[in-house]
């Protein structure tokens, strides 16, 4: 397979600034074949194993698509644990590090609830969290998602197996349907996966 370098997409100048900043010139398979597809606005299923470079493949068209004048929550990532969750806040702020007024925040269990609300009434446009402690802030009223158009579902087969399905799909019911865009990845594509894309997903493409 040919190698695709990232500026042969049409990708903002400051995302393609950061990623040269990174070390990164050409994409890794699932980033050439994910890339395009989430930027055209597609749901996507996405079958990678860790470590294949999922994050920017997901984050490089989030953040394409987030408005920085705008305050309000656009985007969530769900991740199995706090560490992943961490992980994936560190390479999209890392990503975002040259666009201005875009604020990323990771909120998870075991973190003191009270600091968390209180950031979150900063505004940040990009929440990348762990299912029960996203719930929680969606209960509380602390995470809003009128203005929210992308959930990416991060290591989805992870977190069915920890038990977080119902807490998933709880949180995609508070999702607006209307132009929300759904991407799903998963190592593994086990029946209640599949149940989820074709509950909350409309025309996915699937890419291995």
């Amino acid at each position: 397979m040919e190698t695709v370098k990232f500026t042969e997409l049409d990708i903002k100048p400051e995302i393609l600034k950061a990623v040269a900043n990174m070390g990164f010139e050409a994409m890794s398979p699932i980033q050439a074949k994910a890339i395009p597809e989430v930027m055209a606005g597609h749901d996507v299923i996405g079958q990678a194993q860790t470590g294949t470079g999922k994050t920017a493949a997901f984050g490089i068209p989030l953040l394409q698509k987030i408005d920085p004048k705008n305050r309000k929550l656009q985007a969530i990532i769900l991740c199995p644990t706090r560490e992943l969750a961490i992980q994936v806040a560190d390479e999209i702020r890392r990503l975002s590090k040259f666009m201005h007024g875009i604020k990323i925040l990771p909120v998870y269990g075991g973190q003191d609830i009270n600091r968390q609300i209180k950031a979150l009434k900063g505004g940040a446009q990009i929440i990348i969290g762990t299912p029960g402690r996203v719930m929680d802030h969606l209960r509380r009223k602390t995470i809003r998602c009128e203005a929210v158009n992308t959930i990416v579902l991060d290591e989805a087969d992870e977190m069915l197996n920890m038990g977080f399905r119902e807490d998933i799909e709880t949180i995609l019911e508070y999702i607006p349907e209307e132009g929300r865009q759904t991407v799903l990845f998963s190592a593994t594509m086990p029946k209640p996966i599949l149940d989820i894309t074709k509950k909350y997903q409309h025309d996915a493409v699937t890419i291995k």
